[in-house]
């Protein structure tokens, strides 16, 4: 998502007025040997203030970013963006965000502009979409299902735009994953079509497993897992995935721990179900210790 935008970087410099500075990327400091130069991914917090930021890894450079009127003002417990399009001087994205204290779950339509070189926020509109989200740990996106972790629990809702308005429906308790030792959570694919399709999720558990799950439309409560990584992924908060411009089959991965410290990885086969080829490593500090998503 927005890729194209602010490319040459926007390293953090939040100013009290919430306001971002600019000034050149950082190069990265991860042996990026074992990530290709064109692969891309980002990652979103808030700050306590509702202020968002966005860190981006974009062709061996880091960036952040604070942009005007992005100010939600209260920082969600789960986050997760579906849409997005745009251009070199406009972007919009769809999202949807769980309240910290009300049990909400809410829809983001933000809309960026650059106006006289300078990039804003010029729509920030915040929808209600359905109460019985209190306690929501993190939630993904695999169109047009919503996952959510609860306690020790994982539920999946339908989404649909029904009369102009964003909607939940069908919760269904999905069972056999441990999910209250799973941290993290990602989209990945989905293998197949119509009632035989299977969603298949990325994430990471508290053993430092970094594990696959397969999840049939037909049969949630069926689920089959596989082992990607045994070991080393159990500090991560925050983990999402990223694009190859030059390959096609590939992904990155795009872990945040609790003290802000980023780390990307290339997955050389995103389809093959396979850890062998998932290389990479840290890339320093983000420049925040908010709640990464």
């Amino acid at each position: 998502m927005r890729r194209n935008i602010l490319a040459g970087g926007v390293a953090l410099a939040v100013l009290a007025t919430g306001l971002a500075a600019t000034v050149t990327a950082r190069p990265a400091s991860a042996a990026l040997s074992d990530v290709p130069a064109d692969c891309y991914a980002l990652a979103d917090a808030y700050r306590a203030d509702g202020q968002r930021l966005t860190y981006r890894y974009d062709a061996k450079k880091t960036s952040t970013e604070a942009l005007p009127g992005d100010n939600l003002g209260w920082v969600p417990t789960a986050l997760v963006p579906y849409g997005a399009i745009g251009a070199d001087d406009w972007w919009q994205s769809q999202e949807l965000a769980t309240h910290p204290t009300d049990g909400n779950i809410y829809h983001l339509e933000r809309q960026g502009d650059k106006i006289d070189g300078v990039e804003k926020i010029t729509v920030h509109k915040v929808t209600r979409v359905a109460a019985g989200f209190g306690g929501t740990r993190f939630i993904t996106m695999a169109w047009p299902y919503l996952y959510r972790a609860e306690g020790t629990s994982l539920y999946r809702y339908k989404f649909a735009w029904i009369d102009g308005k964003p909607t939940l429906s069908g919760r269904k308790a999905i069972s056999g994953g441990d999910w209250e030792t799973v941290k993290t959570l990602d989209y990945s694919r989905t293998i197949g079509t119509g009632a035989a399709a299977v969603d298949v999720l990325t994430g990471t558990k508290s053993n430092g497993e970094l594990k696959e799950w397969r999840i049939s439309y037909a049969t949630p409560a069926v689920v089959t897992s596989k082992v990607l990584k045994a070991s080393g992924w159990g500090n991560f908060v925050a983990l999402g995935g990223g694009s190859c411009d030059s390959h096609p089959n590939g992904r990155t991965l795009l872990g945040i721990t609790p003290k802000g410290v980023a780390a990307v990885y290339f997955d050389a086969d995103r389809k093959d179900g396979l850890g062998t080829d998932i290389k990479g490593g840290s890339l320093g500090l983000v420049g925040w210790t908010e709640k990464s998503y």
